[in-house]
């Protein structure tokens, strides 16, 4: 007679177990958020603009416009600085704090808004656009696809001072007709002014007023061709700075195509205050989850370092295609 124990084997899980279990797992590692009900975003793409300071390769989509945390205001003074190969974008603070990549989400709410009028300008429908929008507070929530409540209302509040606050002072070689090169500085606010109109009783702000920035507005109205791109929705559902980071710099130099940069690189352009071992843990986990919009992550080697490869869904679906 054997002394074994005897053990009851475990029931086969079923199909349907063994989906909930991998969609279980998705969401566990997922680096998106539910969108709130009621989302009114469908497939809309939003207007964001491209090259709005300088016309060549480097734009604040090439670089963290804030920055990438929630928690850390970056006191008044404080500075981020992105050097570059023809000059530098700096970033500094002001009396609230810097702003962050997510108070850069009003900053593309006004771009649209302003790029859908001069549109409808251009096509003779409505007057020419002036720099100042005025939308609900509720607008600017279903916008961003954000939940209404009295906390979102504060957090676009404190945003809009930070906003006002912020400044980006970019110093660029520009080469002239004949060659030489001329050494422009410009600097600006993200946004030139606001205010607010609250219930007086609750204290609740209801509508913004904002003066969007001259920089913005001569790019998106007064160009013959508007440097803008389209973002898509889901970036609003992106939960970490760094992932939202990395989204626009692929939507930048992706575009429908493949880009690729080291993680160094990636580090050094996300003004991320950690240190370079957290950033890179936190880049391999945005490659394993692979659920950023529009773009697939991977990495491979590079010659000083690991090296993040930045694709395009379109073409990767094309590409298995064409295997098949």
């Amino acid at each position: 007679m054997s002394d074994k124990p005897t053990t009851t084997p475990k029931p086969a899980r079923s199909a349907a177990d063994k989906a909930e279990a991998l969609a279980e797992k998705a969401r566990k590692k997922s680096t998106m958020r539910q969108p709130p009900n009621d989302d009114p975003q469908g497939d809309l793409f939003i207007p964001w603009v491209c090259d709005a300071t300088t016309k060549d390769d480097h734009s604040l989509m090439d670089v963290s416009p804030g920055r990438l945390s929630k928690n850390d205001p970056h006191k008044e003074g404080s500075k981020l600085r992105y050097e570059l190969s023809d000059g530098f974008i700096e970033i500094a603070a002001g009396a609230y704090g810097m702003a962050s990549i997510w108070d850069y989400d009003l900053v593309l709410m006004a771009m649209s808004q302003l790029a859908e009028a001069a549109n409808q300008w251009r096509a003779g429908k409505a007057e020419k656009p002036s720099r100042t929008l005025s939308p609900l507070v509720s607008e600017i929530l279903k916008f961003c696809r954000r939940d209404d409540g009295i906390r979102q209302y504060q957090e676009i509040e404190a945003a809009l001072k930070r906003l006002v606050g912020t400044t980006v002072l970019i110093k660029r070689n520009v080469p002239t007709k004949k060659g030489r090169l001329i050494e422009m500085t410009e600097g600006q606010p993200l946004i030139n002014s606001f205010k607010m109109a609250a219930l007086s009783d609750k204290g609740r702000i209801i509508k913004v007023e904002m003066e969007i920035g001259k920089w913005i507005y001569e790019q998106i109205v007064e160009e013959e061709k508007p440097g803008i791109l389209t973002v898509n929705p889901d970036y609003f559902l992106i939960t970490g700075g760094i992932g939202r980071f990395i989204y626009r710099l692929a939507r930048r130099t992706a575009n429908k195509g493949t880009s690729e940069y080291s993680f160094k690189t990636l580090f050094e352009r996300s003004g991320s205050t950690g240190d370079q071992k957290n950033f890179n843990r936190y880049l391999r986990q945005l490659i394993e989850a692979n659920d950023l919009p529009e773009y697939a992550l991977a990495e491979r080697k590079g010659v000083d370092g690991p090296v993040l490869v930045m694709t395009y869904r379109a073409k990767t679906a094309l590409e298995r295609d064409e295997d098949e």
